[in-house]
């Protein structure tokens, strides 16, 4: 079985999804420190000129040493109204514009308390719509003892090594350097990374901005030009 974890990402880009399409389980790790200014609790669209702008989530006050499944939303804020704000731009120009604002608004339906609860249920009605069948698991909720992570890439090993059917673990390649292969190779677990091959697509303006979230890929492609876009990635 190939399995691949990740932080639980707030709308992310292409290659995380990429990753989840091409193994058969995906663990939201949620048990390590929230770090601020990250991906947990925003992303990037377009702005309505040129550029790029944040999309993002308020949270509540918390300590640094606070992990990412205490995480709480701020709704005291209007928040998702200003997400939708901020995305009326789309709709002069992206030929998909009603079907995403439909999932947003799918998704802002519901009340979240937290990060991971919101992340949770955004990931899987997106890969829901983008027909990814890839099973979810959060890592809190699964209740299996691992070994304790005296190194970054241990976490990743242990779940591996805990779960007990994992022939390979992949991870995105930025993550690279924080791996040790030998301990990988020790296990008897397979190590590859997932390098997404990031496409062009008609942005309607003259300056194409890479890597934004997944919310800007379906404003501008079909179900079926996203998903030739998750299966163009090399392993490393």
């Amino acid at each position: 079985m190939k399995l691949g974890i990740m932080q639980p990402y707030f709308f992310p880009y292409i290659g995380y999804f990429s990753l989840i399409k091409h193994t058969d389980e995906f663990i939201l790790l949620d048990t390590v420190q929230f770090i601020r200014h990250g991906w947990i609790e925003r992303n990037r669209i377009l702005k309505p000129s040129d550029g790029w702008q944040y999309i993002m989530v308020p949270l509540k006050k918390h300590s640094r040493e606070t992990l990412i499944k205490n995480i709480e939303i701020n709704n005291e804020q209007q928040w998702k109204e200003k997400i939708l704000a901020q995305l009326q731009h789309y709709k002069k120009q992206a030929p998909y514009f009603s079907n995403v604002i439909d999932i947003l608004n799918e998704i802002f339906s519901k009340e979240y308390a937290t990060i991971v609860d919101l992340n949770l249920a955004s990931l899987k009605t997106v890969c829901y719509y983008l027909g990814i069948n890839t099973s979810f698991q959060v890592f809190y909720l699964m209740n299996i003892d691992i070994e304790p992570a005296n190194a970054p890439d241990e976490w990743a090993l242990n779940i591996c090594k805990a779960l007990g059917n994992i022939d390979e673990y992949w991870n995105l390649s930025g993550g690279q350097s924080f791996f040790d292969r030998k301990k990988y190779e020790n296990a008897g677990i397979n190590l590859k990374f997932h390098s997404a091959i990031l496409t062009e697509y008609d942005q309607k303006r003259n300056v194409f901005e890479p890597g934004l979230s997944i919310i800007d890929v379906m404003m501008f492609n079909s179900v079926e030009e996203i998903n030739k876009m998750f299966d163009n990635y090399e392993l490393l």
